[in-house]
């Protein structure tokens, strides 16, 4: 069995195609295609309030692209999801609406609890025992979770991201909102460590000094930080080779993730390398179990 899971977000849209691997009974993911393509969708939404005609036909392209792909692995089930961008679009429905109509895709537009119930279902399995904050920082929003104990406590969805605040868009108070959620959530009697989700975490973790294979520090998220802030954004390209749609973002959303991990008093912050696209791969396996088990 295939799978395939679009992922379009504020800064790009992604899609990746797996396979599914039965190791003894244990399910496994097997990544047989990836592509991603910075739409920057975030850029005419939060500036505009609306999809520009150019970003639309490229959309259309795109997931032209992505059907042929999809054929050409034999997919057997697909999900497409749009995040803060197109939810927050004026003519974000119109865009879908075209989209399928020109391309077979069905898009659907989740709203940030969806999306981040999605992002859970595959975090849940990384984590350990203790208090957990996790934190996922797309282009448009961020998303909080508490864990207790592999026990999601609380969540919420902020108006603050990665292109938001590139574009100076971020939605008044949305600093002090998030501070006051974390400090009213988070329980300081307990040890805390953070979750980090989300491209521009993953690309700080990379560059990173680890303390495990899978985690790292507070104090050297930041100095890393610190350390692309201090390069133009050609330099980051070029010298650094970050990603042009990488580059300009991952210090604001490196702001997003500290200021968190400072709030909650977390030291530590494991980086499972997992997203919505692996959520909704979760999800597509999850439902084809329910179906062959209700045909049983």
């Amino acid at each position: 069995m295939k799978y395939a899971a679009i992922d379009i977000g504020s800064n790009g849209a992604r899609m990746q195609i797996s396979s599914i691997l039965n190791d003894e009974g244990r399910v496994r993911f097997k990544k047989v295609e990836y592509v991603r393509f910075p739409l920057r969708l975030g850029h005419d939404v939060f500036t505009k309030g609306e999809i520009s005609a150019v970003s639309e036909d490229r959309m259309i392209k795109l997931m032209l692209a992505y059907q042929l792909l999809m054929e050409l692995h034999e997919v057997d089930d697909y999900m497409a999801c749009s995040t803060s961008a197109m939810r927050e679009a004026i003519n974000g429905h119109e865009v879908r609406d075209n989209i399928l109509q020109r391309t077979g895709i069905h898009i659907q537009i989740i709203d940030g609890k969806k999306e981040a119930d999605l992002v859970n279902n595959v975090v849940v399995k990384s984590l350990g025992e203790g208090q957990f904050l996790h934190i996922d920082v797309g282009g448009g929003s961020t998303e909080l979770n508490v864990y207790r104990d592999h026990q999601q406590i609380t969540s919420k969805s902020f108006k603050l991201g990665s292109v938001r605040l590139l574009e100076g868009k971020e939605s008044k108070g949305s600093w002090q909102k998030i501070e006051e959620w974390i400090r009213a959530n988070v329980d300081y009697s307990q040890p805390i460590q953070a979750v980090g989700t989300g491209g521009n975490i993953n690309k700080l973790f990379d560059l990173s000094s680890k303390l495990t294979e899978s985690s790292t520090s507070l104090s050297e998220i930041i100095r890393m930080k610190e350390y692309i802030s201090q390069f133009t954004l050609v330099e980051r390209i070029n010298k650094l080779q970050l990603n042009p749609d990488r580059a300009d973002v991952i210090v604001p959303a490196g702001d997003i993730y500290t200021s968190a991990m400072k709030w909650a008093g977390a030291e530590i912050i494991h980086v499972p390398d997992v997203g919505l696209k692996d959520g909704m791969l979760q999800m597509l396996y999850d439902r084809a179990i329910a179906k062959k088990n209700k045909v049983k």
